[in-house]
């Protein structure tokens, strides 16, 4: 995911920038306390760039990892420093390997 660089987004922004469903995003919200948007006077979430950084981590050890939520809730709890360190380290392999495959496209189009 390229730089944040707004102060705060919204749950469609959120949920467009990490592919999960608004739904799944507002279940989490209820089931991780460390995962807890601010909400304006008429209830709109606004999450900050440590909020999407939470729910990458929550994305990795429910999807990835197929965690079940006790045991996420629990990763999160003892781990969390580990589990942000992978998950950067997922997002720098990702990008490397899109761009790999954007330069191995260009030079199969030059044959």
């Amino acid at each position: 995911m390229d730089e944040l660089d707004k102060k705060y987004y919204k749950i469609k922004d959120v949920s467009e920038l990490l592919g999960i469903p608004t739904s799944a995003l507002r279940y989490w919200e209820r089931e991780f306390p460390e995962c807890a948007p601010r909400r304006s006077l008429t209830n709109i979430r606004y999450y900050t760039a440590a909020d999407i950084e939470t729910l990458k981590m929550i994305n990795y050890l429910l999807k990835v990892k197929g965690l079940k939520i006790d045991a996420a809730k629990e990763q999160m709890r003892v781990n969390r420093k580990n589990i942000s360190k992978r998950v950067d380290i997922i997002e720098t392999l990702v990008k490397t390997r899109n761009e790999l495959k954007k330069m191995l496209s260009a030079l199969q189009k030059r044959r």
